[in-house]
């Protein structure tokens, strides 16, 4: 049943005994835990994100900017607003598997990404980096990407250490209008 925002949580019988909490439901999760749009396999055709993303419109695909060997866009499922990912159009697993060039771009691309953020949301700091493979983390192990994760002072609060639940300020499409704009030219 559907609440305004204002009205008073209806209390369901049999649900456990009532406590202090408050709930933030984040239905949305439940893709990423389940899987949704994960690749079959290892192969590009085998339904990777990665390869399908560049044929979309920069909106659609949350692209914030394309080169000529990479691309950055924002994380679907973000540890911090802003999140975002730089990816080789090429699908490569291993980043030894790059020529120099997409090294260069990579990296780049990289250092474009933190002008941005810093001049968009006024980034504090960054988490930059890979997961190589599954067993290191990463969720879509078969296409290289890089995460470039901004952070402030005090952006781990009791929510994600407490709740395990992120609070994002901001809808991803006007997250990633404000960084396309703000990306060097």
């Amino acid at each position: 049943m559907l609440h305004s925002m204002t009205s008073e949580p209806e209390q369901q019988i049999g649900v456990g005994t009532q406590d202090a909490f408050q709930r933030l439901w984040t239905p949305h999760r439940m893709a990423y835990i389940q899987g949704e749009n994960k690749p079959t396999g290892p192969g590009a055709d085998d339904g990777c994100p990665f390869c399908s993303i560049p044929s979309q419109s920069d909106e659609d695909g949350l692209v914030i900017a394309r080169g000529s060997r990479v691309y950055a866009v924002l994380n679907l499922y973000p540890y911090n607003g802003g999140h975002l990912m730089v990816v080789p159009f090429r699908h490569v697993a291993d980043y030894t598997e790059l020529d120099e060039a997409e090294t260069a771009e990579l990296a780049l691309f990289t250092k474009h990404a933190m002008t941005a953020l810093r001049k968009a949301s006024g980034a504090h700091g960054f988490n930059i980096g890979m997961n190589q493979g599954t067993v290191a983390g990463a969720g879509i192990a078969a296409h290289l990407h890089q995460h470039v994760v901004p952070r402030w002072g005090g952006d781990t609060n009791f929510m994600p250490v407490v709740g395990h639940t992120k609070v994002l300020p901001q809808l991803l499409a006007d997250t990633r209008k404000m960084l396309a704009e703000a990306w060097p030219a």
